[in-house]
């Protein structure tokens, strides 16, 4: 019995021996704490529209680049959805357009027209209304203005002697045929048809809307430029690069109806207070966004089918901003 048991020990003990060689040619474990922990973790948002995921992955890429985690939410839907979803914490930041804070989210307030003429202006009284209401931050914005615009083909335009959107009212009220694509919001919105219409005396008949639950502007000029459901105008953007390859012409609006629409990365307060080196982060893209850049980044998405997140990613690394 002795023998036995003198035995079974020896056995364990060669097995927990063993055990113990095997251990110790383990590779090591690499302990979380040896990897450089993520600077942050931050949710972006945008508009569903061509521009709006751009934007929005222009900041995720930048924000990725600089060590944070982001959770990508772009495409997160129209101007109110996306910006109902900030002010819950849904998201932590989209891009927006300056002149919608004060058209749109403060249409309340007196706001001096004056104000809405002069972008720099535009941007201040936006910031400090947001900032003072709603506790949110705008960053720096691009200099190009995305204001709203109608553009109709040119050879329509010059059959027609339609330049101006005086001269459409006139087409309009003359009883020209006519027939506008827009997105629901286009003519709803109080600064967008409705003040067109305001401004120069016209107004569509529900027969001359044709309303796309999208609020992409490249659906919208492309059915203008090819006729579809016999549409001959079609909502724009001032940095849409559908405009020159479907050989569109915008209408002037000699009146100036349009604010101006700058776009800028909008924060929650308490992100920004939580990760100060975000603005250093974002400004320095943004503040180069002009116009004939945006016009082109828009192009590669709408007419191209490139996808938006490598478009940002393309155009970062050629100004140099991400390696």
């Amino acid at each position: 019995m002795r023998r036995t048991l003198a035995a079974i020990t020896v056995l364990v003990l060669a097995m927990t021996l063993a055990a113990g060689c095997e251990a110790a040619v383990e590779p090591p474990i690499v302990n979380d704490v040896d990897r450089p922990p993520p600077a942050g973790t931050v949710t972006i948002g945008s508009k569903f529209d061509t521009e709006g995921p751009i934007l929005g992955y222009i900041m995720v890429v930048l924000l990725e680049d600089a060590g944070f985690e982001v959770i990508d939410r772009t495409r997160t839907g129209a101007t109110d959805v996306t910006r109902r979803a900030l002010l819950t914490g849904e998201i932590d930041a989209y891009p927006e357009y300056t002149a919608n804070a004060l058209t749109v989210f403060y249409a309340d307030e007196d706001i001096d027209p004056v104000i809405l003429q002069d972008a720099r202006a535009t941007y201040e009284a936006a910031a400090v209304l947001d900032s003072e209401n709603e506790g949110i931050v705008w960053l720096e914005p691009a200099p190009a203005n995305n204001t709203w615009a109608i553009a109709v083909p040119r050879s329509f335009a010059e059959d027609n002697a339609i330049f101006t959107l005086e001269d459409f009212a006139m087409y309009v009220n003359d009883g020209g045929d006519i027939r506008v694509a827009g997105s629901q919001e286009f003519f709803d919105r109080p600064d967008a048809m409705p003040a067109f219409e305001a401004a120069y005396g016209f107004e569509l008949t529900e027969d001359q809307r044709l309303a796309l639950a999208t609020g992409d502007t490249a659906v919208t000029a492309r059915a203008a430029a090819e006729g579809t459901d016999d549409v001959n105008a079609g909502m724009v953007y001032g940095t849409d690069g559908t405009i020159a390859a479907l050989d569109l012409y915008v209408l002037e609006d000699p009146r100036g109806v349009q604010p101006i629409y700058q776009p800028a990365p909008t924060f929650r307060a308490e992100v920004i207070e939580a990760f100060p080196q975000i603005p250093d982060i974002l400004d320095p893209a943004f503040v180069m966004l002009d116009l004939e850049t945006l016009q082109e980044l828009n192009a590669k998405v709408a007419l191209e089918g490139q996808d938006a997140r490598v478009v940002a990613e393309e155009w970062l690394r050629d100004v140099g901003l991400v390696d």
